[in-house]
């Protein structure tokens, strides 16, 4: 594999490290350049985190070395990671919504006067260096809370330049982002990359990579299995290098539909909040219907509305032509509703509880005995018949979901719905920040849950994914409805028109 030229800024060397039941890296080496955006991209579970977490001072390593411009170093903690110039931006962002903008970037090091009184207008000095070396003008004064998702990204970066980073790394920093903002990320990172700053660059998103980075590293099961520039590794040499075999078609084929199927969705006329405008549609039994859109039109508002995770405020949402009068989750859940929702960790699991727990947290009365007991061992047998069938990468049922990876945490939230099967199935981004090994097993599932007669309504960014995987395209802008297309009208171009262009002009 080509390394950088002279010297590197960054070597990771033969880095080791187990938990419990698990060999998370076994003897990974990584070399980077200054100035160079270096991509490291695996299966989930593959160590791309762990070996990350440990360059920043967040786990120590069981064995290997880190060296910085050719000299070993030790990194017991973040403090040290910092005295050595490395910054981390994780996926979850380590702000402080309530501080303004211009505290987040100097937290932990505030200028101050003399008497050691805090020097704001110093503070707001160097903050707005900070964003100005990025090309950007925020308000400094504004809670970060308030910001966009991209705002509050480009407040880390800041932050991590207001502490002379030499060594940045970003996990999967595109997840949440629209197409323009993708595009002003990248420019921030070309600015960064002019300036000298090494980045190791994690991302699912391999299509993105020949924009952004000079060289990719594959890692797979804890071990370094590929890597080269980016002209060497196309996006199926990776995929392969990745899981391990050739993934021949991405989308599995869809099941035909039957012209007679039953509605089994039938939602007129659907108010909710401030999101949501009037929207009519159906789902059949053995379809999968796609939310398309841009991001804020609308699409997950809808799901909860239907789900029941928000009141809707007006419109009649019916299950197999039955009325739904849902007041909360429960009774939606009670209906044969199903919500795979976005935000996994916030919202589909309860991270401290293990796999058994989170799998039938909704369904504790099918485990119920008298007095109220719950039957462990039916749980113990149910959860792992679905480990199994889902192929849950974990040592035991008994894991806690915040050990797992991301891919296993999406597939432990699915297999809650599996427990008792549901009748209709939200998706609400279901493949967002897992790799594509994962991505195709979900895309099986899918599939699956069409063929056993389940509707599927599938909201995702991904304009591919959205016209590899529906029947029908459902394109939503400004809280309604555009167009609903078959497979076959539904090309990029039509959905981005709708889903873009003012009512009427599409």
């Amino acid at each position: 594999m080509p390394q950088p030229v002279g010297v590197p800024l960054l070597e990771m060397r033969g880095i080791s490290k187990s938990f419990p039941g698990v060999r998370a890296l076994d003897g990974v080496s990584l070399a980077i350049g200054a100035g160079e955006v270096h991509a490291l991209v695996g299966e989930n579970g593959a160590g791309k985190s762990t070996l990350m977490k440990i360059l920043a001072g967040a786990q120590p390593a069981d064995a290997g070395e880190i060296a910085i411009d050719g000299k070993a170093v030790q990194i017991a903690g973040p403090r040290d990671a910092e005295r050595h110039g490395i910054a981390m931006i994780y996926q979850e962002f380590n702000l402080v919504p309530q501080l303004d903008v211009a505290a987040n970037v100097m937290l932990g090091r505030e200028p101050v006067r003399f008497g050691g009184w805090l020097d704001d207008r110093a503070a707001r000095t160097q903050a707005a260096g900070a964003l100005a070396q990025l090309g950007l003008e925020l308000p400094l004064a504004a809670p970060v809370g308030r910001l966009a998702v991209a705002h509050q990204q480009m407040v880390e970066i800041a932050k991590a330049l207001a502490r002379k980073v030499r060594v940045l790394v970003m996990d999967e920093p595109t997840a949440a982002l629209t197409d323009r903002e993708i595009d002003h990320l990248f420019e921030a990172i070309r600015a960064l990359r002019e300036r000298g700053v090494a980045i190791v660059y994690i991302s699912h998103r391999l299509e993105e990579l020949p924009r952004i980075a000079d060289r990719i590293t594959v890692l797979r099961d804890g071990r370094v299995v590929g890597g080269g520039t980016v002209a060497e590794l196309p996006a199926h040499e990776m995929i392969r290098l990745m899981v391990g075999r050739e993934i021949d078609q991405y989308y599995p084929p869809l099941p035909p539909l039957d012209p007679a199927a039953p509605v089994v969705l039938a939602v007129r006329d659907l108010r909710s909040g401030s999101a949501v405008h009037g929207v009519s549609f159906e789902a059949h039994a053995g379809e999968i219907l796609g939310l398309a859109g841009l991001v804020g039109a609308g699409r997950t508002e809808i799901v909860r509305a239907i789900a029941a995770a928000d009141v809707p405020s007006g419109g009649v949402i019916s299950i197999d032509g039955k009325p739904l009068r849902a007041r909360g989750p429960h009774d939606a859940i009670a209906t044969g509703i199903a919500l795979v929702t976005e935000d996994r960790k916030g919202q589909g699991l309860v991270l401290d509880m293990s796999i058994r727990e989170n799998v039938t947290l909704p369904h504790l009365e099918l485990f119920s005995r008298r007095a109220g007991f719950i039957d462990r061992a039916a749980e113990a047998k149910s959860t792992r018949a679905l480990v199994q069938e889902l192929r849950i990468r974990t040592p035991s049922i008994e894991q806690r979901a915040r050990n797992l990876s991301g891919g296993n945490q999406q597939k432990v939230v699915l297999a809650k719905w599996l427990t008792e099967r549901a009748r209709l199935f939200l998706f609400d981004e279901p493949t967002r920040g897992i790799d594509v090994g994962a991505k195709a097993e979900i895309y099986d599932l899918m599939v699956e849950l069409a063929k056993a007669g389940a509707a599927v309504v599938m909201v995702s960014s991904e304009l591919p994914e959205v016209l590899g995987m529906s029947h029908r395209v459902a394109v939503v802008r400004d809280g309604t409805i555009a167009a609903i297309l078959t497979r076959e009208e539904a090309t990029r171009e039509r959905v981005m028109a709708l889903a873009t262009t003012a009512r009427g002009a599409a």
